[in-house]
């Protein structure tokens, strides 16, 4: 009797077992939520009374995204077919890679940065090149340059950066783009209404350049998952190939109209963010924390080697930051989000009190 060959385990792609994993801290965010950058306050009005009236007739139904995807396109005065709506910046990211990258390919990430630029493109098999910011964490213009090879076939970096707040010139993107036609150069713009220099309307000249955006920032839909791809139309026809066809909820598609009519609600949470900024820089300056130039709604603070203690005191007072000392070049450095005034005065007397209990010192 001849023997069964011995069992094999069930194993998944090379590429997946080596990617990295990313666990974000969600669990027990009970308090004023200051260190997932959202929206403090609650998205417009407008989107509040379309979520009041939903039909739940509405839910039976795949959702349709070209209807939504045409309004989109008229705001942001781009054509239809440069436009795809998306489960979050996320699925962008995720579909950005999955068109682009084979396992011999190279992705440039300027770090510290979002931590889903790399898990994405390590899960295509792709090589990760890090260019470290500067040591003052501004944007690293001719170390990116340089990093630039025949391999690069995909550059994702954010503008204005997360966790940094730095931004990267607009001419120097487009710069990069026309330098480089054979490399994609996606730029993640989730912060841009705190900030303004962006590239979207470059998008339709340039078919390597790929503009995401997203909703769950200035407009306060994090729940809802939606984001924004746009990139010139022969790119988009790639693009939207390997999209699933009702990647975006029903809700979401409903919600998102009104969400971009009422300009006055963004304009006026915007500002907020601004007065916001303002405030956190002068407290910080007057108790003495370093913090780096922001163009965002948060600020990065380096506290020094108490760090966690001051996280879990904030946390004790009800208030929620964002501990980023294991990012590359941030070490002891705390993030707190900016959103409206009010939120902001609360959540830097949390601050300065949580200081003082841990006795915290500036050269500490």
């Amino acid at each position: 009797m001849t023997e069964a060959p011995a069992k094999q385990a069930l194993r998944p792609r090379t590429a997946v077992e080596r990617m990295h994993e990313y666990h974000p801290p969600l669990a027990g965010r009970e308090g004023l939520r200051l260190d997932f950058n959202e929206n403090t306050l609650a998205p417009s009005p407008r989107v509040q009374a379309v979520l009041r009236r939903v039909a739940a007739a509405s839910l039976t139904r795949y959702p349709e995204r070209e209807p939504v995807e045409r309004i989109v396109a008229d705001h942001f005065r781009l054509q239809p077919e440069a436009v795809l709506l998306t489960n979050g910046v996320d699925e962008a990211l995720h579909l950005a890679c999955e068109t682009y990258l084979e396992p011999d390919d190279e992705v440039i990430v300027v770090t510290p940065t979002f931590s889903m630029y790399r898990l994405y493109a390590e899960m295509t098999g792709a090589a990760v090149h890090s260019v470290q910011a500067k040591p003052d964490l501004q944007f690293p213009y001719d170390d990116l340059r340089a990093a630039i090879g025949a391999r690069t076939r995909l550059i994702m970096l954010a503008s204005p950066n997360n966790p940094t707040g730095a931004v990267a010139d607009s001419d120097f993107l487009l710069e990069i783009a026309a330098a480089h036609p054979q490399t994609a150069l996606l730029v993640d713009e989730a912060y841009i209404h705190f900030h303004g220099d962006s590239v979207l309307a470059h998008t339709a000249a340039y078919e390597n350049l790929i503009v995401a955006r997203t909703f769950s920032k200035a407009y306060g839909l994090a729940g809802l998952r939606i984001g924004l791809l746009a990139t010139h139309p022969q790119t988009m026809r790639f693009i939207r190939k390997v999209s699933s066809p009702y990647n975006v909820n029903s809700i979401a598609l409903e919600c998102l109209p009104d969400a971009l009519a009422d300009e006055d609600y963004i304009r006026w949470y915007a500002d907020q963010v601004a007065q916001s900024l303002a405030l956190a820089q002068q407290i910080l300056c007057r108790i003495g924390v370093s913090f780096y130039p922001s163009h965002a709604n948060f600020v990065l603070m380096r506290i020094g080697t108490r760090h966690r203690e001051l996280v879990e005191a904030m946390r004790q007072r009800g208030v929620l930051v964002r501990d980023r000392s294991s990012d590359a070049g941030c070490a002891g450095c705390v993030r707190i989000t900016l959103g409206t005034v009010e939120h902001t005065r609360a959540g830097l007397a949390a601050l300065e009190a949580s200081l003082k209990e841990i006795a915290w010192q500036p050269n500490m």
